[in-house]
């Protein structure tokens, strides 16, 4: 038998003796009754139970220890308080247990914590109608999720999430891409962030005495633990993990200095929707070196490039007003714009690509999805016996299919599973229960000795993370979004804390556009007409449109709501922070066939079909940062580089390119690069 089946049989017997005896036992007793422990000599059961108790803990199982005066740990006993390990019953509405199921069906294969999301559902829907089998309108599209990106990546996720619950340090190697350097970590972890689609860790970097941020994707090999002692920190008291999850680009590490930006009142709604928590706001009318109109937006700072870089992307319609460094700056990047779509680059003999960049950019981050993490097979036992016991009391029969398509297992993981829960036991030869795969169907033994897994167990610190972090993946974005959020608020009360505060927060919204995104999932449910007023970035304009909304949608901008707009008379997507304002109409609508979103197109890749695509030249300096991000078609002798840039329209490519701050120039074709001097151009001139 393996080991790790060993241990399973070991802890799953060690939980069911406790709470089958009811009483405090001690070590001895343990030995001398509990599967597994019975043929160990004294010094390597104490090893097995000390390492199956901090086990357990980390699952979120934990053991009463009632210790002497004085004595060896002999004389200990211990218990396991129903508490410890039952969910408390949560009453959950018909609504909010569809809204928790819609949860699982967008997620489900594209969600780093899919299956513990599975698991967590079926402990909470325990006794009702699986929220898991029934039918729901897709009304929702994701083509962004918090996808693990890898094998790799998830085994370092999985490692991570541990060492956070066990508050463990971590080495690991780490690429620092503003040195172009790789070197050893060593960290204190506190905290996972998902953010724009990476997974980040944030914790104390021994060799800065501070905390930092890392990016998982940077993390080269693998992640060990520092000691083998059982904790290595404490948690600080004065960690706020939503400070970092609140931050803006260039508001990540220490702040260096403050910016007065001006913003034009065409664009200031939708810039402070986006970003009006990271600054103060005054009336531009009450700055003496700003415009009459628009607003003055301040902010803190720690990378003074990525200030820049935002400000420039707003184009004419926002403009540093200080400090002096900051201006000087901008005026530089604006400057090496002009310059270099002037008098483009020469460009180096290109270098040629080996067998070890191909397998680069395939890891990469433009690489296929592979397996998710799966969860504690510790989770799904538990669950399975729960199962098992109840389809014994009601004498029904246990489909194989429906149960493998519950737990998300195959013919031999199921059977694995149970041939290992007919051996525990609690004590004294009663087991807990017996079952058989007979043919299609499932039989359990109509007595079992044991009820202790016949109520669901407390979720397991990972499945309550994965519950909370689906929830605030999707936020306000899916029909019944309050009964997502009043859910959320009975498993959090229930389980006595919020599992984002235990290592991992989820923030993918561009801006604030919750209201904007309630109000449209009413009119989707309802299939009402919606009037939109809608801001066209590009042509600087607002526009009065009229639409029958169809679904929401994620892409790597943001969220959208797709439609059958009635001025086109035919299907668009309006991206929800660009409405200034919306309407649901008393016109009602039958939905016509056709009008779904694709989101393995534009929403994934960026690339529309009627669009076109620019080559751009990528600086020496910069090149590290686009080859993470971007499609490379050469690699310079020099160290640039050349990448494909798919774009819709000269105005949304010059804003991506005057971000660059001269970084970055268009090669061709040769209209666009007219484009972006164009825009430069005006940005120049609009400080005079």
């Amino acid at each position: 038998m393996a080991k790790d089946t060993e241990k399973l049989i070991r802890q799953l017997s060690l939980i069911s003796f406790l709470m089958a005896e009811r009483r405090p036992i001690t070590a001895l007793e343990i030995k001398q009754e509990v599967e597994g422990y019975s043929g160990m000599n004294d010094d390597a059961f104490a090893r097995r139970f000390y390492a199956d108790r901090a086990e357990l803990e980390s699952l979120g199982i934990e053991l009463k220890v009632d210790k002497p005066a004085e004595g060896y740990y002999e004389a200990e006993n211990y218990s396991l308080p129903p508490e410890n390990f039952y969910l408390p019953s949560i009453q959950f509405t018909d609504d909010e247990l569809g809204a928790l199921r819609m949860s699982l069906t967008l997620l489900d294969g594209q969600f780093a914590y899919a299956e513990p999301l599975r698991l967590a559902l079926q402990q909470l829907s325990w006794g009702r109608p699986s929220p898991l089998n029934a039918p729901e309108e897709r009304t929702v599209a994701l083509a962004v999720t918090a996808a693990a990106g890898g094998r790799e990546l998830s085994q370092r996720l999985s490692k991570i999430e541990t060492a956070i619950f066990r508050r463990k340090t971590i080495v690991f190697d780490y690429y620092t891409i503003g040195r172009d350097a790789e070197e050893s970590r060593r960290v204190d972890p506190y905290h996972l962030l998902f953010r724009g689609g990476q997974f980040y860790l944030v914790g104390y970097s021994h060799e800065r005495d501070d905390v930092r941020v890392f990016r998982l994707s940077r993390i080269r090999g693998k992640v060990g633990y520092a000691s083998k002692a059982e904790h290595d920190f404490a948690p600080p008291e004065n960690f706020d993990p939503r400070v970092y999850a609140t931050r803006t680009d260039w508001q990540l590490g220490d702040t260096t200095g403050r910016a007065r930006i001006w913003l034009s009142d065409r664009i200031d709604w939708l810039v402070l929707r986006h970003f009006g928590h990271a600054g103060d706001v005054m009336p531009a009318s009450e700055v003496d070196d700003a415009p009459e109109d628009g607003v003055v937006f301040e902010t803190d700072y720690a990378n003074q490039r990525q200030m820049v870089s935002w400000v420039l992307g707003l184009g004419e319609r926002a403009r540093i007003l200080g400090p002096p460094e900051l201006v000087e700056t901008f005026d530089h990047a604006i400057e090496r714009v002009v310059e270099c779509h002037t008098n483009p680059p020469e460009l180096a003999d290109a270098r040629k690509r080996t067998a070890a960049d191909t397998a680069a950019d395939t890891d990469g981050a433009s690489g296929k999805r592979e397996t998710a993490i799966r969860p504690e097979r510790f989770a799904r036992l538990v669950t399975l016996a729960g199962i098992l016991i109840e389809a014994a009391r009601t004498g029904s029969k246990l489909s194989v299919r429906q149960v493998r398509e519950s737990l998300q297992v195959n013919d031999t993981e199921l059977r694995e599973d149970i041939d290992v829960l007919n051996v525990v036991n609690f004590g004294g030869g009663s087991y807990v229960l017996y079952a058989e795969v007979s043919g299609d169907t499932i039989e359990v033994d109509p007595e079992p000795y044991g009820d202790n897994f016949a109520k669901p167990a407390r979720l397991l610190p990972l499945e309550a993370k994965a519950l909370v972090a689906a929830i605030d993946l999707l936020g306000d974005h899916i029909p019944g979004a309050a009964s997502l959020g009043s859910a959320r608020e009975k498993i959090v009360a229930a389980l006595g804390r919020d599992p984002a505060a235990d290592g991992l927060q989820i923030t993918t919204a561009s801006g604030d556009d919750s209201e904007v995104a309630q109000v449209v999932s009413r009119a989707i449910t309802e299939h009402r007409v919606l009037e939109i007023e809608y801001y066209k970035e590009n042509e600087d304009e607002f526009s009065l449109r009229r639409a029958e909304p169809y679904g929401l949608l994620n892409s790597t901008e943001g969220w959208y709501v797709h439609v059958y707009d009635f001025e086109r008379e035919a299907p668009r997507s309006f991206r929800l922070d660009r409405i200034k304002s919306v309407t649901v109409t008393d016109e009602t609508f039958e939905p016509r066939p056709g009008v779904e979103p694709d989101v393995s197109g534009w929403p994934t890749t960026g690339k529309v079909e009627t669009g076109t695509v620019a080559r751009v030249w990528i600086s020496p300096g910069r090149a590290r940062w686009e080859k993470e991000n971007r499609r490379v078609v050469a690699e310079l002798r020099d160290g640039a580089i050349i990448i494909e840039l798919p774009y819709a329209s000269d105005e949304y490519l010059a804003r991506e390119i005057l971000k660059e701050g001269g970084d970055a120039v268009v090669l061709e074709p040769d209209e666009a690069r007219r484009a972006v001097l164009d825009a430069a151009g005006a940005v120049a001139g609009a400080k005079h």
